[in-house]
């Protein structure tokens, strides 16, 4: 299982992790606090559904969301510094997308999904259409999500 492997490959790394999820609503949360011995290595995370709670909680700028929208690249990595930031963890994971079915816009697309990721200075941000219902886009964020942490640690 992936977050079995990502845990396993922070404790070698002697790194720590935390989320900033929305529109996956803490599933990626609850799959690594499945694993006993999480705690080591998992630091927290928040769901931030709404733009308020995104700059409140997360620090991502009023800014960056009149100037990109909560379904952003930019919003993506900002979630990312903050959920790090707030949990002093090494490194910060969030994701952010239109899961559907309503939401969508021409440009923005049900199913659209941007991951977050800032270790140290390093911030990235990876975007992503999903197909499928509401519960398959948010499955395939999730497993997205915990991938590209696991690919990108050292």
């Amino acid at each position: 299982m992936l977050e079995i492997d990502l845990l396993e490959k922070l404790v070698r790394a002697g790194l720590t992790l935390a989320l900033a999820e929305s529109c996956t609503g803490g599933r990626i949360g609850d799959r690594i606090t499945d694993v006993p011995g999480s705690s080591e290595r998992f630091m927290g995370g928040v769901i931030a559904y709404s733009n308020d709670s995104k700059v409140k909680l997360l620090g991502v700028s009023p800014d960056t969301l009149k100037a990109h929208g909560a379904v952003s690249a930019e919003c993506a990595e900002e979630m990312a510094a903050g959920a790090a930031k707030a949990f002093s963890a090494d490194i910060g994971l969030s994701v952010t997308g239109i899961a559907g079915p309503g939401g969508a816009t021409p440009q923005k697309p049900v199913g659209l999904v941007f991951v977050g990721l800032c270790w140290k200075r390093d911030r990235r941000s990876f975007r992503f259409v999903f197909t499928g219902d509401r519960e398959q886009v948010k499955a395939q964020a999730v497993e997205r999500a915990l991938h590209l942490v696991l690919d990108y640690l050292p």
